[in-house]
């Protein structure tokens, strides 16, 4: 059960010093937002670079942008360990993973609500995560979208079936609230944002959603994913 933090939800003018509040967190998650893929705008690659430096936990690169053929390949570049693209938005999905595996990185491909696990089936061989969004992307801090739940219990049964080593992660409204029919609809990597940088302890919220996942998940009788941590495909 891994747990990465949205800095979103963190304050954007001591980025470094909010990432330095959550050091037991599996990796830092990173919202790229251009305003046009969604209706907002956050950082782009040169924040990124500058967080790199400044901080040796996994960088999870989640982009909500238009063209990211393009641009993804350029965050695996500046180290970015883990670099996520939209099924929605990507021309060539599968010659951008093999790209960023290239690059040294690892590979996802994110699904918006409305998007259908059977998307994604002819790529599973070729990335290393799906994210699955549990609300619209673009905004931190929504509600939670349970309708999605059983298209992840889909995307578990279908990397089970293939004996896939791939993470599978919820991102959107993920909280002490939401965490456990998560686990139990079969995800095992976690984006928190306002749930961890919107209490005073932010890495006792990552503690305890660690906790609370892998107690649902060892009550499910299922081991949902790999147990490896870190960068590596």
């Amino acid at each position: 059960m891994r747990i990465t933090p949205s800095i979103l939800n963190a304050d954007f003018a001591q980025l470094g010093a909010e990432i330095g509040r959550v050091p037991s967190a599996d990796a830092i998650h990173i919202d790229v937002m251009d305003n046009h893929f969604v209706p907002n705008m956050t950082l782009g690659l040169p924040v990124v670079e500058s967080l790199r430096a400044a901080t040796d936990q996994m960088l999870d690169i989640h982009l909500m942008i238009e063209d990211p053929d393009r641009w993804a390949p350029q965050y695996a570049e500046v180290g970015a360990e883990s670099v996520t693209f939209h099924m929605e938005a990507a021309h060539a999905p599968i010659r951008l993973a093999r790209e960023l595996h290239t690059q040294g990185a690892r590979a996802g491909i994110g699904l918006k609500p409305a998007t259908p696990a059977s998307a994604v089936a002819d790529l599973l061989g070729e990335v290393d995560m799906v994210l699955v969004m549990s609300v619209e992307p673009g905004f931190g801090g929504q509600k939670f979208l349970d309708l999605v739940l059983p298209k992840v219990a889909e995307l578990r049964r279908m990397i089970s079936a293939d004996g896939l080593d791939i993470w599978l992660q919820m991102d959107g409204g993920v909280s002490m609230e939401t965490i456990e029919r998560c686990v139990e609809a079969g995800a095992d990597t976690f984006v928190a944002g306002s749930a961890v940088f919107g209490c005073d302890q932010p890495d006792e919220m990552v503690a305890a959603l660690r906790r609370l996942a892998e107690e649902t998940d060892k009550n499910t009788g299922r081991t949902t994913g790999c147990a490896c941590q870190g960068s590596g495909r």
